[in-house]
């Protein structure tokens, strides 16, 4: 056996979970990807997608996906800063800017490339990436890649992120970078504390709106338009993964700043382009988006059913106040017996063990969409009610 193969073979804790009956990892899904799922034949609900305002089934949606195949093809065949730029990106870009209020935005072929491509482009070696120590895996690649120092601050601690400041070299640029929703702990950004400490140390502000965008703010702009800090906060990226029913993410700011990334943004330049499908997917779910205010609505109604109901059965989840719900079981080997165990009830979750969190972390999340129903998710409390006290856990 070649030494690269004699070390991975080593790694063998996927095979033991396998073992163990507990694996809960690419679980195949023969269905759309609705509230109620299809996997092996079984029908079961579905409470781990980041689907909030379920689309991803929607027939504009589809019909717009279709329309886009049959007039440009399936792919571009080449980057966005050679042949791939299509009349549908540059509309898509347009329309994004105007939606969370910025003068322009650039699309990436994926939302990870995004976080990763931006914020290794935009400072330089003299100066500052700071960042909130929960802050998704993509930002930390993004600063991994950068020359740039790294500072990290405590999560949502505004005192430590002061201190972070005040390290800084007053005449370097400073960017502050932090999720405005975080994805796993479902807490949301103390941006109004943020910014104005930004404004004392005149750094700039990157915020992370994957978990934002259909889901805070005015007909769902997202954190950033939810506090009313747009004007304040200098880089708004998103995804379309999640609310947008469709695959990339954008980033919008200053022409200048965009104008940069454009020429110098490495997996801008060295990528496909997004496909015509999921760019014209995305721009149908942007239209429903603004003009069926309701689904948002009904997610928060879901929400707030779900937030008051785990609170009732005692279950810890944290500074959660969105859709995004923690249940901390803070035990690798009860997070994933919580998942099969809730599979086995026909109830879809995720599991979040280390090294993602630490062990005494550890925690099954939970997700809501706009097209959950009440009765959906008191099935679901019910479910997670029984498993909670069977584990310990409640």
């Amino acid at each position: 056996m070649k030494l690269l193969q004699e070390k991975l073979s080593k790694y063998d804790i996927p095979q033991k979970a396998k073992a163990a009956g507990i694996y809960p990892y690419f679980r195949p899904i023969e269905s759309d990807q609705d509230t109620e799922v299809m996997i092996n034949g079984k029908k079961v609900l579905m409470f781990g997608s980041n689907s909030y305002l379920g689309l991803t089934n929607h027939p504009k949606i589809k019909e717009a996906s279709i329309e886009a195949i049959k007039k440009y093809g399936s792919g571009c065949a080449g980057s966005r800063f050679l042949n791939g730029t299509l009349d549908l990106h540059i509309e898509l870009e347009n329309k994004l800017a105007e939606f969370v209020g910025k003068e322009s935005a650039i699309i990436y072929s994926a939302g990870f490339n995004v976080n990763m491509g931006v914020i290794s482009a935009l400072t330089g070696r003299e100066d500052y990436i700071i960042f909130d120590e929960l802050d998704h895996a993509s930002i930390m690649a993004g600063k991994q890649l950068s020359f740039s120092k790294t500072l990290k601050f405590k999560h949502n601690d505004m005192n430590s992120l002061e201190k972070v400041l005040q390290k800084c070299e007053p005449d370097k640029v400073k960017l502050i970078v932090v999720d405005g929703v975080f994805s796993m702990e479902g807490d949301i950004a103390k941006l109004p504390e943020i910014v104005s400490l930004a404004k004392k140390y005149d750094a700039n502000v990157y915020v992370d709106e994957a978990h934002g965008i259909g889901v805070l703010g005015k007909l769902g702009r997202g954190t950033c338009d939810h506090f009313g800090v747009t004007d304040d906060v200098d880089v708004i990226m998103g995804t379309f993964s999640k609310s947008l029913a469709s695959v990339g993410g954008f980033v919008a700011a200053d022409e200048c700043v965009i104008n940069w990334l454009r020429h110098n943004s490495r997996p801008y330049i060295f990528s496909a382009s997004a496909t015509p499908s999921a760019v014209a997917a995305a721009l149908a779910a942007l239209e429903i988006m603004k003009s069926e205010p309701e689904r948002i609505e009904h997610l928060w109604d879901v929400t707030n059913f779900a937030l008051d109901g785990f609170r009732n059965l005692g279950f810890e989840i944290g500074h959660t106040s969105t859709p995004i719900i923690p249940l901390f079981v803070r035990d690798n080997e009860k997070t994933f017996m919580f998942t099969k165990m809730a599979f086995d009830e026909g109830i879809f979750i995720n599991p979040v063990v280390s090294p993602a969190v630490p062990p005494s972390d550890t925690l099954v999340r939970i997700s809501l969409m706009a097209t959950h129903t009440k009765e959906q998710v008191a099935t679901m409390l019910e479910k997670m009610g029984k498993i909670g006290k069977q584990l310990g856990i409640i």
